[in-house]
């Protein structure tokens, strides 16, 4: 739960655009849906916006936004995407507004994407983005666990393992860094490492003059 209710009324804090990526297996899933859980009242998943068609299981405006190619073209014309990308030839794409206006009124957004969207960002919001990369404790445990799952075939879980070698080689990107061993030691470091972002001073409007109000220049 955020500590903001025990600031001055002088000062506020603008929101945090939480980034947690890791390549498939590693737990980036499972560390958001425990950290949105723990965190319900201070932390807002992001949602997409998406092109591509609504599975029967999903919610418009819960899991994605979903938009005619029309409206994903014109959006990007506009600038009206933090960061957008075609996958499989669907566009997906962060709006700029939902999110702009979170971080104003000091809401965190949590984002579940990889490296290339961090970087777009990034280069968007530099000052109100904190990126942590998750990392297995080894490839051999990492494919065991997709393995496990039993949901893929032996060349998609070979793709994937391909795949997770480009991602990890990006992981002095991010700002920080853990190694999920443990699920609970993992959301532990994820919390303290939000709990930490959320009382920097750059964060913190108005802390300058409510500082200067305590006799100090």
């Amino acid at each position: 739960m955020t500590s903001d209710t025990t600031l001055p009324p002088a000062i506020r804090r603008r929101g945090i655009m939480l980034v947690l990526s890791s390549p498939s297996g590693a737990g980036k899933s499972t560390i958001s849906q425990r950290l949105l859980r723990d965190e319900k009242d201070a932390l807002t998943m992001s949602i997409s916006a998406t092109t591509r068609p609504r599975r029967p299981s999903e919610v418009p405006g819960q899991d994605y936004h979903f938009i005619t190619r029309e409206e994903f073209d014109r959006m990007v014309r506009n600038g009206d995407f933090l960061e957008h990308a075609e996958v499989f030839g669907n566009g997906y794409g962060t709006p700029r507004a939902f999110v702009e206006k979170a971080i104003r009124e000091g809401r965190d957004i949590l984002f579940d994407i990889d490296w290339q969207g961090t970087k777009k960002l990034r280069q968007a919001l530099p000052d109100d983005l904190v990126s942590i990369f998750i990392l297995p404790p080894s490839i051999e445990e990492l494919e065991r666990r997709l393995r496990t799952r039993a949901q893929d075939s032996d060349a998609v879980v070979a793709k994937r393992m391909a795949m997770a070698h480009q991602e990890i080689s990006h992981w002095q990107e991010y700002d920080y860094v853990v190694v999920n061993d443990d699920v609970a030691n993992c959301l532990k470091e994820v919390e303290a490492v939000l709990t930490a972002e959320r009382v920097r001073r750059g964060r913190r409007e108005g802390l300058e003059s409510f500082v200067r109000g305590l006799g100090v220049s």
